[in-house]
């Protein structure tokens, strides 16, 4: 028996709570963790877990077991980490997942220069904004706007974006540009931004010197994707509330322009946030590393100005 593939797969099982989620997260077929399984506990001579037809648990001597394996597994990960920074040569699969704007308009064009660095680094992408169990769907680090409310993670600034309110100049030819957000909630047509699960519409709120403006639009069109709100504001269906970094080549092409020159939604952070226990993972260092440089040298809050 590989103690090694053992100890993995009942720490697996363990955290997923299935023999199938452990099997799909450690890319092996189910039967081979229930083997694995039934060897570790006929060797060690107890039993490790509780099984029935919905959920598996630790037994007390499996908890005691799963609190050592994972102490000793994450001293090997940072064995590992140690020795391959020593050698300048991260290795090995990265999971990483973050939203479909900051991964089509920024990371995912910026990518070969890191596959270029790091060839030996399988990089497997998810995208989404979804809430994630990092450690049960073995995610290494995901990207996320906002704040980050789970304290047992580790979270790291990587900059911020910017939103602004704009529209074609065909749509503000037709309906009129107005002069004090306020006017937008009537005679309007407002794009925003809905929450996949719940479709609730993201609030948009304004500042000009201390006074804040919530807008509550009396005509909507909604999307779940800020790259699909942007496309219906390019289409001049009503005014979106864009990403501006998303949106930057349609604002110096003159193909969207900004409602007002001096009302801004407050920036929102980004960070890239990972569980404690790969701090040390070198591949997870230095694709953190690079996200850090990328936003450094990306202009992700820049304020489009107002054409006159």
């Amino acid at each position: 028996m590989d103690k090694f593939q053992a100890m993995q797969a009942f720490v697996r099982v363990v955290e997923t709570g299935t023999f199938t989620r452990a099997s799909e997260t450690l890319n092996i077929p189910k039967p081979t963790v229930t083997r694995l399984i039934q060897t570790l506990e006929a060797e060690l001579d107890t039993k490790l877990l509780n099984r029935t037809t919905r959920k598996v648990s630790p037994t007390t001597d499996g908890t005691a077991y799963y609190e050592r394996a994972v102490r000793l597994l994450n001293e090997l990960q940072e064995l590992e980490g140690v020795m391959a920074r020593a050698k300048s040569n991260p290795r090995g699969r990265l999971r990483v997942d973050f939203p479909v704007p900051i991964g089509l308009g920024l990371i995912i064009p910026a990518l070969p220069d890191f596959v270029a660095r790091y060839p030996d680094i399988k990089l497997d992408f998810g995208v989404s904004d979804r809430p994630l169990d990092l450690v049960a769907e073995n995610i290494d680090c995901v990207v996320r706007t906002g704040k980050v409310t789970d304290q047992s993670l580790v979270a790291r600034r990587l900059g911020e974006v910017r939103q602004v309110l704009c529209a074609t100049p065909d749509y503000w030819k037709r309906h009129g540009r107005p002069k004090h957000p306020s006017e937008l909630e009537h005679g309007h047509v407002v794009i925003q931004m809905v929450a996949a699960r719940t479709g609730r519409a993201f609030p948009i709120a304004v500042t000009r010197n201390g006074e804040k403006v919530d807008l509550t639009p009396e005509r909507t069109l909604t999307a779940n994707d800020s790259t699909a709100c942007l496309a219906m504001g390019l289409s001049g269906l009503g005014v979106v509330h864009a990403l501006t970094f998303l949106g930057r080549m349609h604002f110096e092409s003159g193909a969207l322009e900004p409602a007002f020159a001096d009302w801004w939604a407050d920036p929102i952070p980004v960070y890239v946030v990972y569980p404690p226990n790969r701090h040390l993972s070198a591949k997870v260092r230095v694709f953190v590393d690079w996200l850090v440089a990328l936003f450094a040298a990306s202009d992700t809050a820049h304020k489009p100005a107002l054409r006159t």
